[in-house]
């Protein structure tokens, strides 16, 4: 089981604070790191074809998952063919590997599976970025984009555009690591090519973006489809009904307010992130139905009770996200 975030992490209470001179070493190590790359004492590798990071500032979900699936459809709307890299995150391999869309979640990870089963897109996972990115391009040498999933603070990955997005909850105490959430700080929004606004975001975090375009987005589902994927029924049939949500993401609280606002009586059953699902997780209430993520449900397809169901969620942006993305593709932005 993965752990939780440290509850301290959400308020600069004494904890955090005695842990500011870590947090201080730790953001100059990451500055200077960034600095030499940007400077060339480090090298970033050149892929040959434009590369799209989808990342985040702080640990924890945000959104990318969904995010990544956007892209992927944007860019095909826009006549390339992308493929996805990630670290596999959650899974066993190292990589780099190609990630089959029935490929098992305990191997590969439950995200990357997911996104090689909605996206029908080439897919390799590998804690080496660039050398999954070199495998993706050898052995699908049509595509002309890459997409790293959760890439920013992967500085050997030469990019083209950076998209950072942002669930300002995750921010907890804006604090960096290890005395808050932050890989890097609030200022790192300025240097992105667009942010994406997971829910709310205060004015002092849209300054932080200084001129960068801020782009709401929302995540909408509305259908529920069964695990074996033969049934789909609209979601406002539950309206009304007791059921049983359970999630392992980064905000589960987002997923079952989304289950409430369409009028279902919803028991919450929250899990860490990328959780490692067992049977025993899915045997509270026989008689009453279980709602699970898609992320979850690749994890729970052989022992979910019949009753289950899964809610496919897709992200919702602004048309202007995707004219600049497919702007600054098209104008041939050097790499960062």
């Amino acid at each position: 089981m993965n752990a939780c975030p440290p509850e301290f992490w959400r308020r600069r209470g004494v904890p955090a604070l005695a842990l500011l001179p870590l947090a201080g070493v730790f953001a100059a190590l990451a500055a200077l790191r960034r600095t030499a790359y940007r400077r060339g004492w480090l090298k970033s590798e050149v892929s040959g074809v434009p590369l799209i990071v989808v990342g985040n500032i702080a640990v924890g979900g945000s959104g990318k998952t969904p995010v990544v699936q956007w892209l992927v459809d944007v860019l095909r709307a826009a006549g390339f063919t992308p493929g996805i890299v990630s670290r596999g995150h959650g899974g066993s391999e190292r990589g780099p590997a190609p990630v089959p869309a029935d490929g098992g979640a305990a191997r590969f990870g439950d995200e990357p599976v997911l996104l090689a089963r909605e996206s029908g897109a080439p897919l390799v996972i590998g804690r080496d970025r660039p050398a999954a990115v070199r495998r993706l391009l050898e052995e699908n040498p049509q595509c002309d984009v890459v997409v790293a999933d959760d890439g920013l603070q992967h500085y050997r990955l030469s990019r083209q555009i950076e998209i950072v997005v942002v669930d300002e909850v995750q921010l907890g105490n804006r604090l960096r690591l290890p005395a808050g959430p932050l890989r890097e700080g609030l200022s790192r929004l300025a240097e992105a090519d667009l942010v994406l606004a997971h829910g709310f975001l205060s004015s002092s975090v849209r300054g932080a973006a200084a001129e960068v375009p801020i782009f709401d987005m929302v995540l909408q589902g509305e259908e529920l489809v069964s695990m074996d994927g033969t049934r789909r029924i609209a979601l406002a049939e539950f309206a009304g009904r007791r059921v049983h949500a359970v999630a392992g993401i980064g905000r589960p609280q987002r997923f079952f307010e989304h289950l409430s606002r369409a009028g279902l009586e919803v028991v919450g059953h929250a899990f860490p992130d990328h959780h490692a699902y067992r049977p025993e997780d899915l045997t509270m209430a026989p008689r009453e139905p279980k709602i699970l993520t898609a992320k979850d449900a690749v994890k729970c397809a052989a022992f979910a009770p019949p009753d289950t169901w899964v809610l496919p969620v897709r992200a919702c942006i602004d048309a202007a996200a995707s004219q600049l993305i497919v702007e600054k593709l098209t104008h041939g932005i050097p790499p960062a």
